[in-house]
């Protein structure tokens, strides 16, 4: 195997190196959410820039925490967490947002995935295609709780993880329309939450390195609500999937503790 690091230590893409990051991780998609996130650690830093990857470490608790953008889709965040994993990281929540598909999700929810549809290109290097990308037990408790003393509106349940998001906003007019339409209406009939790009890739390689995962979202919005003719509105301030998945954090670092 090829060492990209030539021996220095610093990964090649993230640019962090063992001792920049806590073994506890955030994984907001957007660059520009990590100052947000980071500024609820107690004296945060910035550790490193680099390509769509952005990292800041502090402390929750007296515990070094991190938070890393993963940018969109699989193949970055996969990358994101094969090289903090390399640093020392074992536990990973990505906080991020979603479009609903089951009408139960309203906009401004809070979803926590418990597992995700593998619609992805990026798990299926990593594990064959029957193999359920699914979020550690704890996470998800530790998300749940957060929620709920939070009093946050939430739902826990699989949310599918796929590589086009035009592919999901305008399927009729792509090439494959009827698979891709067919598809959203096996997710709605099983009750899909939401359609997200990142989960599934996380879980599955969060599996193949034997590591904690989960994933909290903002949903954004419903259009399965709107086309049902009930009430709808687009939610962008991501705060609340924030504060959660900051709580869980502090949860699992209560629970580790012990």
């Amino acid at each position: 195997m090829v060492d990209y690091t030539e021996g220095t230590g610093i990964q090649y893409h993230l640019k962090t190196k063992k001792g920049d990051v806590g073994r506890y991780v955030l994984l907001p998609g957007d660059p520009k959410r990590c100052q947000k996130i980071a500024a609820y650690f107690d004296d945060p830093v910035l550790i490193a820039d680099s390509r769509e990857f952005v990292t800041y470490t502090g402390k929750l608790d007296g515990v070094s925490v991190s938070v890393t953008s993963t940018g969109i889709g699989g193949p970055s965040a996969a990358i994101a967490v094969e090289e903090l994993y390399a640093c020392g990281a074992d536990t990973f929540i990505r906080v991020g947002t979603c479009g609903g598909i089951d009408l139960s999700v309203m906009s401004g929810d809070i979803v926590i995935a418990t597992g995700a549809v593998r619609q992805d290109g990026t798990s299926r290097e990593y594990a064959p295609v029957e193999f359920p990308a699914v979020a550690s037990f704890d996470v998800v408790g530790a998300l749940r709780e957060s929620a709920l003393s939070l009093g946050f509106p939430y739902h826990t349940g699989v949310v599918q993880s796929k590589d086009s998001f035009y592919g999901e906003l305008s399927p009729e007019v792509m090439p494959v329309a009827g698979e891709l339409q067919a598809k959203w209406e096996a997710w709605k009939r099983l009750h899909v939450l939401g359609s997200e790009m990142e989960a599934a890739t996380i879980f599955t390689v969060a599996a193949r390195l034997g590591v904690r995962a989960g994933c909290c979202l903002l949903n954004v919005t419903n259009t399965e609500r709107m086309l049902s003719g009930l009430p709808d509105k687009m939610v962008h301030d991501t705060d609340a999937a924030i504060r959660t998945a900051v709580g869980a954090l502090r949860n699992l670092i209560r629970s580790d503790r012990q």
